[in-house]
C-alpha cells in the first residue's frame, strides 16, 4: 500500500512532454527476437495474451531475468522522462522485480539507471525508472540518446519464481524528478516486523557473499572459505525504517552449515551507525537470537571532535541491518525473522533516589518531594519570560500540585505571559519552574524523577544555568569566565520515547558559543513510564546518569565552575522538524521529585 501510494505521488507529468511510446510489445512472438535470458538454463519465457511471463528456476545467477534490445541500435528516449514498466507476480510467493534502463557508456561506470518494485502472489504494480536516478535518489547521467537496453529481472532464490512483463513504456518529459525522494520516506513496520510473513519485503545486498530472500520471506547467507570482509545487507523496501518506538532490532539466526558459527550484526541509519553485535556460538542447525541494542556503550564526551565511544545511531532513520560472521572456512545461516521490540523492563539499582551513585560523604541539600499543598516559593520561581518557543506563555493554572507531584501542562489556552494583562498574549500555555535567585550549589549529585510528554512538538528539559549571585550585576547568569549551561535532559518528542539529549553550551550564545553533547541516550523508563536522570558535577567532570545506569561523561578542565540553580521548561519546538501541532494536548511533563546532594570536605 505505502509503495503504491508513493508511485501515485511520484507520477505528475511535467508540462511539455512527449506522447508516451511503447518501447516493445510484448503480447506476440514478433519480438522475441530482441529478448534474450540473462542465465538461459534457468531462466525461460513465453507470450501470453497479457505479456511475457519470465520463469526463474533456482541456479547459480544472482539476478535471473531477461535482457530487452532495441529494434535498431539504440532507443533515442531523449524527449521522455522516464520509463515505466508493468507487472504482476504470477508464482506462488512474494518477489521483487527490477527495471534497469542501460546506456552505451563504459560498463566499469555503471552507466544505468534502476528502480524496484516489490509483489505480493497475484498484485500487479508498476515500476518506474526515473533517467537520472536509481532508487529515488541521483545516480547516473543516463544518455538518453543512446539507450542500448532494458533489463528485468529478480533476485536469486531458492524455489521458483514466475511474473509478467505486461508493458513498457516511455513517458514523461525531460528532466521531470521524483516528487517524494525515497530518502525522505519514513516507514514505520507494522508490529516492528522487518522481516518475516507479514510487511514490506526488504531489499538485499551482499559483499563476498551468497544472499537471497525466499518466497518465505527467509533471508538465506552462505559466506564462502577464506572470504574476508564479508556482509549481507537488508535495507528498507524505500526509504528508511522509523524505529522510534522500540528500543532493539532481534534477528532468530539458524545455523544451517556444518561448524560451530558466530554471526555478527550491526544498525546503520541517516547520521552514523552502531556497532557490530556478535550472537552467541550456534551449533550447526541450532537457534539463536542476535539483538542489536540501540544504546551503546558509555558516551565518552571530548571538547574537540567526535565523541570516542557511545553511539551514532539514530532509531527513527535505520538505513540497514547488516549482517556478517567470523571465521575462515564456509558458514552458511538463515534468517527466519526479523523484529524491533522493547525489552521487558529492568530493575532499578537500590541506590536510585536515596544517594549518589558514587562513594563519598555525602550530604543532602535539596529534598523537594512536591508533598505540600502549595509550592515553596522559598526555593520556586514559577514567572519567566519565555525566550524558547515564543508562543507559549507561564501560567500558575499550568503548575499543578496532585498526589505527590508537579504537572507543568502543555495545553491550547490563550492568555497572558505570567498571568500579568500587561503582557503579551499567546495561544498556548505551559507551566514554568526554576530556583532562580533563591537556590544554587556549586557541585554535586543532581537528580529528578519525571514522566515526559509524548505529543507531537513537545520540548520539556531538566537543566541547570550558572548563578554569580546579585553582586555579578549583568555577569549574573553569564555562561562565559567559568559559567555553563547543563542540560542533564533535554527532550523532543521527534525522538520517541526512549531516546533523550544531553549539552552542555558555553561562552555566551553568539559568535563564541561553544557546546559538546549528544542526542544519542537510549534509556527504558520505569515500569511506571518515568526517567530518573541525574548528572554528577564535580571539579572537571561531568557524569550523565539515567535510571541509575552512566549514559555520558566529559572530562575538561573548562566544566562550570560556577554555582548554578535549577530548571524546568515544558515548552514546543526546538529544532529537528520537532513542530508543534496541537495534537495530543493537554500534555503534561510530571515531576515526582528533585533531590540534591553535595559532598561534605
Amino acid at each position: 500500500m505505502l509503495l503504491s501510494m508513493l508511485n501515485c505521488l511520484m507520477l505528475a507529468a511535467l508540462p511539455s512532454q512527449a506522447a508516451a511510446a511503447p518501447l516493445i510489445d510484448l503480447s506476440t512472438d514478433a519480438s522475441v527476437k530482441r529478448i534474450h535470458a540473462s542465465a538461459p538454463s534457468e531462466v525461460t519465457f513465453t507470450h501470453e495474451p497479457k505479456g511475457l511471463v519470465v520463469v526463474c528456476r533456482p541456479g547459480k545467477s544472482g539476478y535471473p531475468g531477461i535482457d530487452i534490445a532495441p529494434e535498431g541500435t539504440v532507443w533515442d528516449l531523449s524527449k521522455f522522462g522516464h520509463v515505466v514498466a508493468q507487472i504482476t507476480d504470477v508464482g506462488t510467493a512474494p518477489l521483487s522485480v527490477a527495471l534497469r534502463i542501460d546506456d552505451d557508456g563504459d560498463w566499469q561506470t555503471n552507466p544505468w539507471n534502476s528502480e524496484t518494485v516489490y509483489l505480493k502472489p497475484g498484485e500487479t504494480q508498476t515500476v518506474r525508472v526515473r533517467f537520472g536516478y536509481s532508487w529515488g535518489k541521483p545516480g547516473h547521467a543516463l544518455k538518453t540518446k543512446n539507450v542500448i537496453r532494458l533489463m528485468v529481472f529478480t533476485n536469486k532464490a531458492e524455489a521458483e519464481q514466475q511474473f509478467r512483463v505486461e508493458s513498457i513504456v516511455a513517458g514523461g518529459a525531460p528532466g521531470e524528478k521524483p516528487l517524494v525522494e525515497s530518502g525522505d520516506v519514513k516507514v514505520r513496520p507494522v508490529d516492528g516486523v522487518l522481516l518475516g510473513l507479514e510487511g514490506e519485503i526488504p531489499s538485499l545486498e551482499s559483499h563476498n557473499a551468497e544472499a537471497s530472500l525466499t518466497g518465505e520471506r527467509t533471508l538465506r547467507v552462505r559466506f564462502h572459505a577464506n572470504t574476508p570482509d564479508v556482509t549481507a545487507i537488508l535495507r528498507p523496501a524505500m526509504g528508511t525504517w522509523d524505529l522510534r518506538d522500540w528500543l532493539q532490532v532481534v534477528s532468530r539466526i539458524r545455523n544451517t552449515g556444518n561448524a560451530p558459527l558466530i554471526v555478527k550484526g550491526r544498525l546503520d541509519s541517516g547520521s552514523g551507525e552502531g556497532g557490530w553485535v556478535a550472537s552467541k556460538a550456534i551449533a550447526p542447525g541450532a537457534f539463536a537470537d542476535l539483538i542489536l541494542p540501540f544504546a551503546g556503550p558509555v558516551i565518552a564526551l571530548r571538547t574537540k571532535g567526535e565523541p570516542t565511544a557511545g553511539t551514532k545511531f539514530e532509531s527513527d532513520r535505520v538505513s540497514a541491518i547488516r549482517f556478517s560472521a567470523d571465521g575462515d572456512g564456509e558458514r552458511s545461516f538463515v534468517v527466519d525473522t526479523i523484529g524491533a521490540i522493547v525489552p521487558p523492563t529492568p530493575t532499578l539499582p537500590t541506590w536510585l533516589g536515596k544517594r549518589p551513585p558514587v562513594p563519598g560523604n555525602w550530604k543532602q541539600t535539596l529534598a523537594e518531594e512536591f508533598n505540600a499543598p502549595t509550592l515553596n516559593d522559598k526555593i520556586w520561581t514559577i514567572y519567566h519570560p519565555n525566550y524558547w518557543d515564543k508562543q507559549a506563555h507561564f501560567s500558575k493554572a499550568n503548575v499543578i500540585l496532585k498526589d505527590g507531584k508537579v504537572r507543568l501542562r502543555f495545553e491550547a489556552k490563550r492568555g497572558h505571559a505570567d498571568d500579568d494583562p500587561s503582557k503579551p498574549e499567546t495561544d498556548y500555555a505551559t507551566g514554568f519552574l526554576t530556583t532562580t535567585h533563591k537556590w544554587t550549589q556549586l557541585y554535586g549529585y543532581f537528580e529528578c524523577r519525571m514522566k515526559l510528554p509524548h505529543a507531537p512538538g513537545m520540548w520539556p528539559a531538566f537543566w541547570m544555568m550558572p548563578d554569580r549571585g546579585e553582586a555579578a550585576g549583568g555577569a549574573r547568569e553569564d555562561t562565559a569566565n567559568g559559567g555553563m549551561e547543563i542540560d542533564i535532559l533535554e527532550y523532543l518528542s521527534r525522538y520517541g520515547p526512549y531516546r533523550y539529549n544531553i549539552a552542555t553550551h558555553w561562552d555566551g550564545y553568539d559568535k563564541d558559543h561553544k557546546s559538546i553533547g549528544t542526542d544519542h541516550i537510549y534509556v527504558q523508563p520505569d515500569r511506571d513510564g518515568y526517567y530518573t536522570a541525574g548528572v554528577l558535577w564535580e571539579p572537571g567532570s561531568l557524569t550523565f546518569y539515567c535510571n541509575g545506569e552512566k549514559v555520558a561523561q566529559w572530562q575538561d578542565a573548562r566544566v562550570s565552575s560556577v554555582p548554578m540553580y535549577v530548571l524546568f521548561t515544558a515548552v514546543s519546538g526546538g529544532w529537528g522538524g520537532n513542530d508543534l501541532t496541537g495534537q495530543g494536548l493537554p500534555d503534561d511533563y510530571v515531576i515526582d521529585y528533585v533531590r540534591v546532594w553535595q559532598r561534605e570536605h
